[in-house]
């Protein structure tokens, strides 16, 4: 009897075992996908391992229903990416080898693309003139735009011609046109649209670096904001091009990937094609299918594209390698930037991870000799990186958060003709509603926050469970009428900007002012005309953006993060910071950047000021060495969910017994955000100096977090997790 093992997108941690003829298991192969039929539903699962006999009698064994591919989807290399990370993060492999695939190929879509087919003058048609047909003005312009067109017209070309589908038909069905598959050339993998930029002798270095290597090798890039790592990276791409390779680009954000597109596009004459989830399912698929088949060079994308199969992969780039986004906050929640390393070893291929302002993680692994570290420490316009000035707020009176100081360097960077930035991390008009009798703070009905005062929606809004209500009219303790907002976010401070400085634009750029990649771009072109104007918004502002107009960052506030319960938020605000501040002075006159705060004393932020990044990320790197936190211990979160606090506390309770207890030093814990849309959430945190040791661990807790657990309660595990809310 021959067998396979397949997998399917469910929360099951097993294989399952399917009998196969002897023709089938010729056929089949690991990565191909079946259709099986799985209790009382066809499911599309993918084949993991092909096994001459099973450890189940032959007759309860299933045959497959259909085999869905000539070839394996995945390479050796996904496949044994997927089997990793699916051990390493503890999540069902079914979910995780099938999420390696869009969500198309998930539900039985053909893999491989169709010839495309166009539209031809016939034989016949060409025997006789368009001319023939008087009375038929619209097939008469179709008829000749085919004869314009000896390559063929697709659909889309005859869209923008204006020609209709209905009248190539009638044409076809008088035998002068006709359709034909149609199979482009294989696009050039090298070439430039544009020279490359001079490099400097740190990019140089840099470059030369990276393409000197044979194999596997980590290379950190650190480079201070405005020195030019996009420019070391396409110099990288230009040479693996050259060799007839794919290059792989990930970003954090889908809000970053227009930007760089267009960029690598102006660069490259090869496809570069986007993955990211601003693509519609067939989008998606499309862009899959054309780096799966070897037609596109360049792939750039968010954390997903990562499985993104590469038959001549030579190169991966991790841009803003430090960011949080490249941590998937649920489901499999794995970390893009760990993964890519994995899969560059895998492929044994170089990999490049870029910052201005490296993660602990990595500098960690410089310091273990395990990544190089290349630097650029000087700007390509050869300006000084802007100073950063501590503005002190106490004592001072402010309009809307504004120091009178502040306002002032506003208004005179905007007289001078230039663009200022004002970044404050907080969306909606107020964070807080407030009675101002007796102190009653509106709160969540789900969840154990304050919801958001969004005036321009007339409601307030939970940032956590996304429950959107009226404004109140009265106070919920005490009936009084006088409700007041508290705090201020981009909404209120656009508010005032607009009525501080009417005579110049104000573009604000936050997640409820720009919904979709086209509204940013459209907002990011009227910046680049370097019209003078208030640029405001949060942490969209601070990734990547090239604005060489603005002259002047202001730092709204920044205070919460210097004591928050986190121990990651100093290494975050820090980061946050200085990209922020890498905004200012990136064309041609120097920046400034004004941060304002009530605690400029405080130790750590005057060194960020005083002596940068590298000597705060070390004073804080001595700190989690001291305390034995990551990255000098390994981390795992177990967090219950459900209707009642003590069953979720409870549950955890019982779990703990079965992991040692050195392993869980600060015991079962309410999450700092307790309730989240109507459930209670607990927190057992493990931590160890082996990783080896809590990987086994936690495998031991992998079964247990499912066994006797009450229906309505949910359990998830957490590796290295990245946010402890």
């Amino acid at each position: 009897m021959y067998c396979i093992q397949v997998v399917v997108a469910l929360p099951l941690w097993q294989r399952f075992d399917y009998r196969v003829s002897a023709a089938e298991y010729a056929r089949l192969q690991p990565g191909m996908r079946v259709r099986v039929s799985f209790g009382r539903r066809l499911l599309v699962g993918m084949v993991v391992a092909k096994t001459p006999t099973s450890a189940s009698p032959e007759p309860s064994l299933k045959p497959i229903e259909a085999i869905l591919d000539t070839q394996p989807l995945l390479s050796p290399a996904l496949l044994e990416l997927a089997r990793f990370a699916a051990d390493y993060y503890k999540h069902p492999p079914g979910e995780v080898y099938l999420q390696a695939l869009p969500v198309l190929l998930r539900q039985g879509a053909a893999a491989h693309s169709e010839p495309e087919l166009r539209w031809h003058e016939s034989a016949l048609g060409r025997l006789h003139e368009p001319a023939s047909l008087p009375k038929a003005p619209r097939q008469r312009a179709a008829w000749q735009a085919l004869r314009d067109e000896p390559a063929g017209l697709s659909l889309q070309m005859a869209q923008v011609l204006g020609i209709e589908l209905r009248d190539l038909r009638a044409l076809a069905k008088r035998g002068y046109a006709e359709t034909r598959s149609h199979q482009p050339l294989p696009p050039a993998m090298h070439g430039l649209a544009d020279a490359a930029l001079p490099a400097n002798a740190e990019q140089a270095l840099a470059r030369d670096s990276v393409l000197a290597d044979q194999g596997f090798q980590v290379s950190l890039l650190q480079g201070i904001t405005g020195s030019g790592k996009t420019e070391v990276y396409l110099q990288i791409i230009e040479r693996i091009l050259e060799r007839g390779q794919q290059a792989l680009v990930l970003v954090p954000e889908i809000s970053l990937t227009p930007q760089t597109l267009q960029r690598f596009r102006q660069r490259f004459l090869c496809p570069v094609l986007g993955l990211h989830s601003g693509l519609s399912d067939r989008e998606r698929l499309h862009a899959w299918q054309q780096a799966a088949e070897g037609r596109a060079g360049i792939i750039i994308g968010t954390r997903s594209a990562l499985f993104t199969p590469l038959p001549r992969l030579g190169l991966i780039i991790v841009d803003e390698e430090h960011d949080p986004s490249f941590k998937q906050g649920e489901g499999f929640r794995y970390h893009a930037r760990d993964l890519a390393v994995v899969r560059a070893r895998l492929e044994n291929i170089p990999i490049v991870l870029g910052s201005a302002t490296p993660s602990l993680e990595s500098l960690h692994n410089v310091e273990l000799g395990r990544y190089r570290l290349l630097h650029l420490r000087l700007r390509s316009n050869q300006l000084q990186l802007p100073r950063l000035h501590l503005l002190e707020m106490r004592g001072l009176n402010l309009y809307e958060g504004l120091a009178p100081s502040a306002l002032q360097s506003l208004q005179e960077h905007l007289e001078r003709g230039h663009q200022v930035l004002v970044f404050l991390n907080r969306r909606g008009y107020a964070p807080i509603l407030l009675c101002h009798d007796c102190g009653w703070r509106m709160p969540c009905p789900r969840c154990s926050t304050s919801p958001v005062w969004h005036r321009r929606l007339g409601r307030v809004v939970c940032h956590h469970c996304g429950i959107s209500q009226a404004l109140p009219e009265r106070c919920g303790a005490c009936g009084s009428r006088d409700l007041r907002p508290l705090g201020i976010g981009t909404e209120k401070l656009q508010e005032a900007l607009s009525l501080r400085f009417p005579d110049f634009p104000l573009w604000r750029i936050d997640r409820d002012s720009v919904r979709s990649p086209r509204e940013l771009e459209l907002r990011l072109q009227a910046i680049h005309r370097h019209q003078p104007g208030i640029l405001l918004g949060t942490q969209m502002l601070a990734k990547g953006h090239h604005f060489a107009a603005v002259t002047l960052v202001l730092i709204v506030d920044i205070d919460a993060a210097l004591f928050a319960t986190d121990f990651r938020a100093l290494e975050r605000c820090a980061q946050l910071i200085i990209q922020v501040a890498g905004r200012a002075g990136r064309g041609n006159h120097a920046g400034e950047v004004i941060l304002q705060t009530h605690h400029r004393e405080h130790p750590l932020l005057q060194l960020l000021v005083e002596q940068g990044y590298e000597s705060f990320a070390a004073a804080l790197l001595s700190e989690r060495a001291a305390m034995g936190l990551p990255p000098y211990s390994h981390q795992a979160l177990l967090l219950a969910q459900g209707p009642q606090a003590q069953q979720a506390e409870d549950h955890l309770t019982a779990l703990a017994t079965h992991v040692p207890a050195h392993l869980a030093p600060y015991g079962v814990i309410a999450a700092p955000i307790e309730r989240k849309a109507g459930l209670f959430r607990a927190h057992l945190l493990l931590q160890s100096a082996s990783r080896p040791a809590l990987q086994q661990a936690l495998q031991t807790l992998v079964h247990a977090c499912q066994e006797d657990k009450p229906a309505r309660l949910r359990c998830w595990i957490d590796v290295d997790p990245q946010d402890l809310s």
